[in-house]
């Protein structure tokens, strides 16, 4: 099968089993009920697409299935059946497996047709693409899908394409998600504070909390230690994120955006070690719980509990989870210190951060295609998959979307992670999202960067034994300097770091990087 072709370049992301992996999840949705009959108004569609047998498509979504997905769904298929002469069935594949289950749905030849898709996920879109895993749609669009194909700026089309060809439809979904700290503005204000803009600024808050409080600033778990990387990546000069290594861990970078075909590992810098001298006094000091490599429970579970000062997330996690924070604490509003906005480098996320695929698998990949058209150019279909049954899951008072009076997420909460589907111009204001989110993307839009590695795809093939020895290493040593819980002194630890990549192959995946990367344009 098609979907066999992808194992030779899955065999290092399946190694990566997700020891530092952050997923911030949100299966929040709520929606719109507009049904309708369910027999189809006609046997083809403007295109001249058959439709008069029923197609049943297979969905896979990323998160755990809501109490009352199946009636969300329910009405969407009574559209989609009158509309289209379609329905969907919706396979999960819940947070904690999407590591190893998401590349495996690819590899295992499986008969399915529309999933999410990412340069960023556990198997990037471009491999996807290259190696035959994906329906190419450039032809199709105008033929099944033309007032899609017309929503959507050209420029993000572009963004898709490898080899010239579309591979997937891209979000319309305007989005950051720098890493940062999210924290609380009432002890801020207790330590005659105003704001944290700067690593220092960071210090001396945390410091106050140590010193003034019975919890620690970040009390979470093992998986902060890639928010550690995070911060020491976009707080350095203009450093980067650089293919090769999961994103996941600790991974490889360049200097700056312009020179981006020279990449390096950061342990083999200066500015690694006194990192990880820094983070050992961190650690000392009590930033976070003496058992954060063993701790289950992570720190935004902890905030919520009133047992911690903060928590590390991305902009976007930290903007939905809003309304969650003042529910757990009334009295206590975070901010957030964005780590790559002094420095100038926040990167403008591209649609195909964020898209929605048709397997190669596909038995109807242009009743599939026709669907998407549907989701995200339709706003009942849309209101629909992104927020649920008007009524039930949410109403509309003011402009603003809410919950019901008398709504309890246990019996009646509900939802889809769809949202490569998103399109802004559909988007409701939520009164679980922070209201800053507007102001503080308009004032990112003005200086933000694009990713130099837009449309790169890089294929691990000839490194993969490499790739998963350098994967075991970040999973032992790597977390543990990260989180300042080495047993040797950091600077011996970093030079034992260093021996272990080199022994692992680093220098010989950082060659085939820049080999690759030898006759690559951006796309942006």
């Amino acid at each position: 099968m098609k979907g066999k072709k992808i194992a030779s370049s899955l065999a290092a992301v399946l190694m990566l089993t997700g020891v530092l992996s952050a997923c911030s999840s949100s299966n929040n949705a709520n929606g719109n009920n507009s049904g309708s009959s369910n027999t189809p108004s006609t046997s083809t569609n403007a295109g001249g697409v058959d439709t008069s047998k029923e197609a049943k498509l297979v969905y896979y979504l990323w998160g755990s299935e809501g109490v009352t997905n199946k009636e969300i769904l329910a009405e969407i298929n009574k559209k989609l059946k009158a509309d289209l002469n379609t329905t969907l069935e919706i396979k999960y594949i819940d947070w904690p497996d999407v590591a190893t289950k998401y590349p495996l749905l690819f590899a295992s030849g499986e008969s399915f047709d529309l999933s999410h898709a990412s340069p960023g996920a556990a198997v990037s879109y471009y491999t996807l693409a290259t190696e035959g895993a994906l329906t190419d749609i450039t032809d199709m669009l105008d033929k099944v899908a033309p007032k899609l194909k017309a929503e959507i700026p050209e420029a993000s089309w572009q963004n898709t394409k490898v080899n010239g060809k579309i591979y997937g439809v891209p979000s319309l979904f305007s989005e950051y998600t720098p890493a940062g700290y999210a924290y609380r503005t009432d002890l801020l204000k207790k330590y005659g504070m105003t704001e944290i803009k700067t690593i220092d600024d960071m210090v001396k808050y945390m410091d106050n909390v140590v010193a003034n409080e019975s919890f620690p600033p970040i009390n979470g778990k093992a998986e902060d230690a890639q928010n550690m990387f995070r911060m020491l990546v976009d707080t350095t000069d203009m450093w980067l994120n650089a293919p090769g290594i999961s994103l996941n861990e600790l991974n490889l970078v360049t200097k700056s955006p312009e020179d981006y075909k020279t990449v390096f590992h950061p342990a083999f810098t200066q500015e690694f070690e006194d990192w990880a001298v820094r983070m050992r006094e961190w650690g000392d000091k009590g930033y976070w719980g003496k058992d954060v490599l063993s701790a289950s429970l992570g720190s935004k579970d902890n905030f919520r509990a009133a047992n911690s000062a903060g928590y590390l997330t991305h902009a976007q996690d930290w903007i939905g989870q809003y309304g969650g924070d003042i529910k757990a604490l009334p009295d206590s509003p975070t901010s957030f210190y964005t780590f790559a906005e002094a420095n100038k480098k926040i990167k403008r996320k591209m649609g195909v951060d964020n898209s929605t695929v048709i397997s190669a698998n596909s038995s109807n990949p242009e009743r599939s295609l026709m669907v998407i058209e549907k989701f995200m150019t339709d706003e009942s279909y849309y209101n629909l998959i992104q927020y649920g049954i008007e009524g039930k899951h949410y109403v509309i008072e003011d402009g603003v979307k809410k919950q019901p009076e008398g709504f309890n997420e246990k019996t009646d909460g509900g939802g889809f992670s769809a949202w490569s589907l998103r399109n802004d111009k559909f988007v409701i204001p939520s009164d679980t999202e922070n209201p800053i989110r507007k102001d503080l993307f308009a004032e990112w839009d003005k200086e933000a960067i694009d990713d130099p590695y837009n449309g790169f795809s890089f294929d691990p093939s000839n490194v993969t034994t490499e790739i998963a020895s350098i994967s075991n290493v970040n999973a032992q040593l790597g977390i543990q300097l990260m989180l300042g819980k080495t047993s040797k002194d950091p600077k011996a630890a970093v030079a034992e770091y260093r021996d272990q990549l080199t022994k692992a192959g680093i220098d010989k995946v950082i060659a085939e990087v820049e080999k690759q990367l030898a006759d690559f344009v951006p796309v942006n």
